[in-house]
């Protein structure tokens, strides 16, 4: 689709839209197309009329067609933007940690304490990454996200149309998300859903803390036991609702706050915990049930556990 993939080079390049790419405003198709420029030097070169639609000027709402040909000025990343290398040991756990790929979608086994994006002073994130290891593949956007400290299913777009369809889904609540936490104490039988309302504050650019607030958004999140422990609880989170840190405040909601959670959890059980091999965050995206366009059935995508959970999870006393 292009005839220049340097996305920020220093000369002008010309991009033929693809029907993939059809219906997106040209100011969208420039922030995702020139990674890591700023916002407003996008929209300066915009209402100076450098970037063209077929050799005419046009503004930032005008709606891409299959077959226009945009035109790109030179634009060049800002000093200390720039994103580095990733190790090579990093890109072989990402290729090993592919759950399931087609032409539209991948879906990652992400490991714990890797970002899913750079920001906030991370420079490199799981998108970042992949790009790097996939300099061939044109569009890879993230659909949903995950906490950097947990692990497992996320799924990356590997075109437009397909993050269209899955962000459709995910508002109509046809993806379900089944995530596996353990939790302190003993989770009672009869609590199977936490229906109450979550308010998120901005503490720095870099925190954030979300508390149980009547005047929050609404966040329902049901639970299931899988296993108890002499001192905690196995148990399966589906968030219906998909706000910021929802299942780890819903659980401390009831009172049983996440085994290695270091922002809403109990310092000494967490200690404790410590000592038996738990040296982080207990909360794994376990599994994935999407239904894909033009596929008569949902597929079910599974993520193991990592060994640093599912190890000392074994030494555990089962009650």
């Amino acid at each position: 689709m292009t005839k220049d993939t340097e996305q920020t080079a220093p000369k002008v390049h010309f991009i033929e839209i693809d029907e993939d790419r059809a219906g997106q405003r040209i100011d969208n198709f420039l922030i995702g197309h020139l990674k890591r420029v700023p916002k407003t030097l996008i929209y300066r070169i915009l209402r100076k009329g450098e970037v063209r639609v077929n050799k005419g000027r046009i503004k930032a709402e005008y709606k891409l067609k299959a077959g226009d040909v945009v035109r790109v000025p030179p634009v060049r990343v800002p000093d200390g933007k720039s994103v580095p290398n990733a190790s090579q040991q990093l890109k072989d756990l990402l290729a090993k940690s592919i759950l399931f790929e087609n032409k539209g979608l991948l879906i990652i086994n992400k490991p714990s304490g890797l970002a899913v994006h750079g920001g906030s002073g991370i420079n490199l994130g799981l998108i970042e990454v992949l790009r790097q290891m996939r300099p061939d593949d044109h569009y890879l956007e993230l659909v949903h996200r995950l906490d950097r400290d947990t692990s497992g299913c996320i799924m990356i777009a590997k075109k437009r149309s397909m993050l269209r369809h899955l962000h459709k889904d995910l508002r109509e609540g046809r993806i379900q998300k089944h995530y596996h936490a353990l939790v302190e104490g003993y989770w009672p039988a009869k609590c199977k859903s936490v229906d109450a309302p979550l308010r998120k504050t901005e503490i720095s650019s870099a925190e954030r803390i979300v508390r149980v607030d009547p005047e929050g958004k609404p966040s329902l999140t049901r639970f299931k036991i899988l296993q108890r422990y002499e001192l905690c609880t196995l148990v399966e989170a589906k968030p219906i609702t998909g706000r910021t840190h929802q299942i780890r405040v819903h659980a401390l909601h009831m009172g049983h706050g996440l085994v290695g959670d270091p922002k809403y959890g109990n310092d000494t059980f967490n200690a404790s915990m410590k000592e038996q091999g738990f040296g982080r965050l207990f909360l794994h995206a376990a599994a994935l049930e999407v239904q894909l366009p033009d596929e008569g059935e949902p597929i079910w995508v599974e993520a193991p556990l990592d060994e640093k959970l599912a190890k000392p999870l074994e030494k555990l006393k089962k009650r």
